[in-house]
């Protein structure tokens, strides 16, 4: 069970890369149904299915590249549904078999409830044209399953912490809180996503021109009527003022998360901390200039798609932090 684990936090992994790849090149709605495309299980590429494609769907002519970008990232999604399943089951079975030896249930439980959820959510990704609440509850649905199943990776394994550093404990809360404060900045990150406000401001460290004078929050985070929400339904205003929050946070998140490792460091003694300090830090630096240069160069695909990537490892590292802060030695 434990390598199964694993494999699935890896396929996590590349399901929210390339999640963020296919919302990155545009390719959300490159297959107008769900589950399948054109109503096959597959890219339609025979000149008689592309016909009967456009018939179905006359107004979402077969772009093959687009096409595919969903499909794959919808191949590797139902794996990692089926891998989550199997854990479930096995987990069930273990408990009721062997009860003497624990085994969580209710975490396996959790993670198979999660990824139904998040396969509807895909579904109305699809059926509500990438209505943005639905967008960003899937990007968030993905960094929990990706959370949830590393954090049963790490219940699983049997390694103790050298020392302890029990110092450490005390600042379990504010390891929780700097946790809480990065998730809030994922969702912001997705909301920025969702509305294709990424490249809403050019200049640093805010934005250009009389930026204050044109902030809107309640048009930033409500959700405008339209037929569909490819390319963003809101205006100017709005996107730059989503955009401007987005920067807010990541200066608040920043400052928290360099706090937590300040006071965590200064009261260390052993390396398996001290590493996962490291680790933590070095992410942060990373993301941040990510970050930077998706505006220095115009959100560039890669970059974009790294700067999804890093925010997941991050969060995973906060998540390690905080379980090993927890556990006993």
């Amino acid at each position: 069970m434990r390598l199964l684990v694993k494999i699935s936090v890896f396929f996590a992994f590349v399901v929210i890369v390339l999640g963020a790849f296919t919302r990155l090149t545009e390719a959300g709605l490159g297959c107008p149904d769900w589950p399948g495309c054109y109503g096959f299980m597959k890219v339609p590429s025979q000149e008689e299915h592309i016909q009967q494609a456009e018939l179905r769907f006359p107004d979402a002519p077969v772009e093959h590249a687009k096409a595919w970008n969903e499909m794959v990232h919808r191949y590797f999604a139902g794996t990692l549904g089926l891998l989550i399943l199997a854990i479930a089951i096995i987990a069930w079975v273990k408990s009721r078999r062997y009860s003497h030896y624990p085994t969580p249930v209710k975490l396996p439980t959790l993670l198979l409830g999660l990824v139904i959820f998040q396969a509807a959510l895909g579904m109305w990704t699809v059926t509500m044209n990438l209505q943005p609440l639905i967008v960003m509850g899937h990007l968030l649905g993905g960094f929990s399953v990706i959370s949830l199943l590393y954090l049963l990776s790490l219940r699983l394994s049997s390694y103790r912490l050298a020392g302890g550093d029990p110092e450490l404990r005390r600042y379990r809360g504010l390891a929780f809180f700097t946790l809480l404060v990065v998730i809030a900045q994922i969702a912001l990150g997705g909301w920025v996503a969702a509305n294709y406000a990424a490249v809403a401001c050019t200049e640093l460290p805010f934005c250009e021109g009389d930026w204050t004078s044109q902030l809107d929050f309640s048009g930033a985070f409500s959700i405008p009527e339209a037929d569909t929400y490819q390319y963003g339904a809101h205006d100017y205003n709005d996107r730059m003022t989503m955009h401007v929050m987005h920067r807010v946070g990541a200066i608040i998140t920043f400052l928290v998360v360099c706090a937590l490792l300040f006071k965590c460091w200064r009261k260390a003694k052993s390396h398996f901390f001290r590493r996962s300090l490291l680790v933590i830090g070095l992410l942060l630096s990373l993301q941040i200039l990510l970050g930077i240069s998706n505006v220095v160069f115009q959100l560039p695909l890669w970059n974009a798609v790294a700067h999804n990537a890093t925010g997941a490892l991050l969060l995973l590292s906060l998540v390690a932090l905080n379980y090993n802060l927890s556990r006993k030695a």
